[in-house]
């Protein structure tokens, strides 16, 4: 028996696809339908795209923009730019915290500094005021002038005291007060001592000693040898030196003035502020 031939299959889609478009096109009329009944706030639309306008320079054309480049579409803001922007942003930010912690340091240090200065102020004063009180005991406290800084107690010697004129051998009749002093320097002077010898600006005329900065080393010598061969005080501890005429203290074209530039300093160093390593 000969086989029936199959019907060829319908022409065109399926019928179950023309039942999905139809449905796809149901519910795309039905949200137009939703949103043209929908009423939008302009207000807030508006306060939206000032925000971003002002920001990112997007909407209204684009606005204004970060640099000079072309902008992306209207409304849209320079993203190419974008970037860079933000990297700019971060790294003034990054700066601005950098100084404001570059500030604070700089703010601790000199609080720190101001602090450290208090103290050695207040431990000159002591120191000063016991020296004071040892020159009194001996009598010898109008032929020692006593003042204080932050760092150290400063004794100061008239030149003429110690010396004879253009000479650095101390004179004998100095002994007594040099003496007292030695001893107060052993007392005080565990942070280290610096002496100084100073002169007027009246040129050497002759003499052992070519010039004033020659005389006035070899004096703070002479009282560097005396205290380390007649105290207890470890010479590694003094410093001696000679600064001429250069460090007056007062009018070196008056006899008075000159007579006052003559002179020995010793500076006896406080704890805070100590030589001594």
């Amino acid at each position: 028996m000969a086989k029936r031939k199959e019907d060829p299959p319908p022409a065109g889609a399926p019928a179950w696809q023309s039942t999905f478009a139809d449905l796809m096109n149901l519910l795309l009329c039905f949200f137009v339908l939703l949103f043209s009944m929908s009423n939008m706030d302009a207000e807030k639309f508006e306060a939206l795209a000032a925000s971003f306008s002002n920001t990112f320079s997007i909407f209204s054309g684009g606005g204004s923009s970060f640099d000079d480049g072309l902008l992306i579409s209207n409304g849209m803001s320079q993203l190419n730019q974008l970037d860079n922007y933000i990297t700019n942003v971060g790294a003034a930010a990054n700066t601005e915290t950098i100084d404001n912690e570059f500030e604070e340091e700089v703010d601790e240090e000199e609080s720190l500094a101001a602090k450290m200065e208090e103290e050695g102020l207040k431990e000159s004063e002591q120191m000063a005021e016991k020296i004071e009180e040892a020159l009194a005991e001996v009598g010898k406290e109008r032929e020692v002038d006593v003042s204080f800084t932050s760092q150290y107690v400063l004794l100061t010697l008239k030149g003429s005291v110690l010396f004879d004129s253009g000479k650095a051998d101390l004179k004998q009749e100095a002994m007594p007060t040099i003496t007292q002093i030695g001893v107060i320097l052993e007392r005080y002077g565990l942070y280290g001592i610096e002496i100084e010898g100073h002169t007027d600006n009246v040129p050497m005329n002759g003499g052992k000693y070519e010039n004033n900065d020659v005389l006035s080393s070899y004096r703070a010598l002479s009282l560097f040898n005396y205290l380390t061969q007649n105290t207890s005080i470890d010479p590694a501890s003094i410093k001696h030196s000679g600064r001429g005429e250069y460090a007056p203290i007062a009018d070196n074209s008056t006899p008075e003035g000159r007579s006052k530039n003559r002179r020995i300093e010793i500076k006896v160093y406080n704890s805070l502020n100590s030589l001594v390593r």
